[in-house]
């Protein structure tokens, strides 16, 4: 073990004589630490991983995922699509009920009904309420002011589209479409987002926020399995230590039953250079990994009409060729990440999505390709490229200084600054930078999540084109797939955008990221999903 990850251990056992969780002793409590912290326990706002996971446990949709990530019914027991692709009918479970609150009579839930996913809905896309995720019911039909949600009867709802859109059922397993009591969502005394009411398998206890987090068992709870009624466990307890390195010593100590992800203060200590989990932790760890629907890259901002564009080298497409083959990424992967995730080498669509295709052109590291790029756009030794500012967060400073060493041998020279991560996505958004560290991490189980970064309709600032890429050819084989519901052609179509994007490279794709997870040996069931969505309501913890 390094030295300072000893002398901090020292620190906390002298400091931490009493385990910070003693009062969740005798029960089956699942700990993990949040560092990103937790900005609200409403599923209108689960815009990031941090609220996302603690939503997760609290409430319930339509629809929900397997680990496979094939959609499966939650409160609807079952849907149907008509012919046309427009029309969804859900037929719900008529057994589901809200967690106790005060504000119901006598403080016991009630059931849900189809009018409370009209008014959970509605309310996602009230400008009042201000959601992130006002955008996933874009499709859904128009009434005026608001969309074409009905409620047929208690349990059976309606909802029909503009136009079809396959997509559509994957979007309403997000958290966004998460149903809620309307009376309390919107009643003003009660403030919702720390004291949150829904039908998931834990349901609030307490939050003293930037300290603990507490969720109990719903002794409600609809779901099952073999008999046996879900969750298995007493409650879910968790932290906000911002430190990932003191939140990893915790894990060692045994005070945290589960970390996900790697940081660079702990990843040598607990990984070998091959990915491995290393042999003095293998008895009391377990490491669960596979491919994130995560695509980590670097953004170029091609748009010829901004006036920092017109004369900045990246406005040829030959360089952004030349800057892909000038690095290599298998050997990045290796050495920097210690193996985990694949090479970024085949377009913005990740593995582990149907249209994922390695057998197609792909950018393979290759030097003498990159420098012949630049000759045929003009840089040589008499006129050298001008040098070029990387941007980035400090996270990612030691990937980009290997590729600013790579790229410095075939006659690129890169400068890295270094933003806030808010200030970094200011600045993208409203085109203030040429060249830009960015990631795309799936909402949903579909290509055209990833695909819709490049359309004309998503420009920014109002989308996520941050790019500004502009293709006719693009945009038509684009529009093309939203209405094909045929899903063979429909990867077809998504294949042929993702070359487009590989040959016109307004972006630099460095990597497909994994899902890595550690949990002490005595947690069972926990699993992985593409998404790396935390699930505990199968989670075992054994003495």
């Amino acid at each position: 073990m390094h030295r300072h990850i000893i002398i901090l251990i020292l620190i906390l056992s002298l400091y931490s004589c009493k385990s910070p969780y003693e009062e969740d002793q005798g029960k089956r409590v699942f700990r993990y630490n949040e560092s990103s912290n937790i900005t609200s326990l409403d599923p209108a706002f689960a815009k990031d991983q941090a609220n996302i996971w603690a939503c997760n446990q609290v409430f319930n949709g339509l629809l929900q995922l397997d680990e496979q990530l094939q959609i499966k019914p939650c409160i609807a027991r079952d849907w149907q699509i008509d012919a046309s692709g427009t029309s969804y009918t859900f037929h719900l479970r008529t057994d589901v009920y809200f967690h106790d609150h005060p504000a119901f009579p006598r403080g016991i839930g009630r059931k849900v009904d189809a009018g409370d996913f009209v008014n959970s809905f509605n309310r996602i896309i009230d400008p009042a309420i201000a959601s992130p995720g006002n955008w996933v019911f874009n499709k859904v039909k128009r009434n005026g002011d608001s969309c074409a949600f009905v409620a047929v009867n208690d349990s059976t709802l309606v909802i029909e589209l503009e136009e079809p859109f396959p997509p559509f059922a994957g979007i309403l397993t997000m958290l966004y479409c998460s149903v809620v009591p309307e009376e309390i969502a919107n009643n003003p005394d009660i403030k919702f987002r720390r004291d949150p009411v829904g039908t998931g398998p834990f349901r609030f206890k307490m939050w003293k926020e930037n300290v603990k987090l507490v969720l109990v068992k719903n002794e409600n709870y609809f779901e099952s399995e073999i008999d046996s009624q879900l969750p298995y466990l007493d409650a879910v307890a968790i932290t906000f230590l911002i430190d990932k390195q003191s939140a990893f010593l915790e894990f060692v100590k045994g005070n945290i039953d589960f970390i996900s992800g790697l940081d660079q203060s702990y990843k040598d200590e607990l990984l070998t250079k091959d990915g491995k989990l290393r042999t003095k932790y293998d008895s009391k760890f377990t490491m669960m990994s596979q491919p994130y629907l995560n695509t980590e890259y670097i953004g170029i901002l091609v748009d010829t009409t901004i006036e920092s564009v017109k004369e900045n080298p990246l406005r040829h497409k030959k360089v952004r060729q030349a800057i892909n083959y000038g690095f290599d990424r298998d050997k990045m992967i290796r050495y920097l990440r210690n193996n985990i995730g694949y090479a970024g080498k085949y377009g913005i669509i990740p593995p582990g999505m149907p249209a994922f295709d390695s057998s197609r052109f792909a950018y393979e590291y290759d030097p003498v390709i990159a420098r012949q790029l630049l000759r045929e756009a003009g840089y040589n030794e008499t006129n050298k490229m001008p040098p070029i500012t990387l941007h980035t967060t400090a996270e990612y400073v030691d990937l980009f200084k290997y590729l600013q060493s790579q790229l410095e041998e075939i006659g690129i020279e890169i400068g890295i600054e270094v933003n806030p991560a808010a200030t970094l996505m200011q600045m993208k958004a409203y085109s203030k930078i040429n060249f830009f560290r960015a990631s795309w991490i799936a909402d949903y189980p579909d290509e055209e999540n990833y695909l819709s970064l490049f359309t004309s309709k998503n420009l920014a600032p109002a989308g996520p084109n941050y790019s500004r890429f502009q293709n006719q050819i693009y945009d038509s084989l684009y529009e093309i797939s939203q209405y094909t519901i045929s899903e063979e052609e429909r990867i077809n179509l998504y294949r042929q955008m993702n070359q487009l994007i590989i040959n016109e490279s307004p972006v630099i794709i460095l990597y497909y990221d994994q899902v890595v997870r550690f949990t002490q040996k005595n947690i069972v069931n926990l699993g992985t999903n593409p998404l790396n969505l935390l699930s505990l309501k199968r989670v075992i913890k054994n003495e």
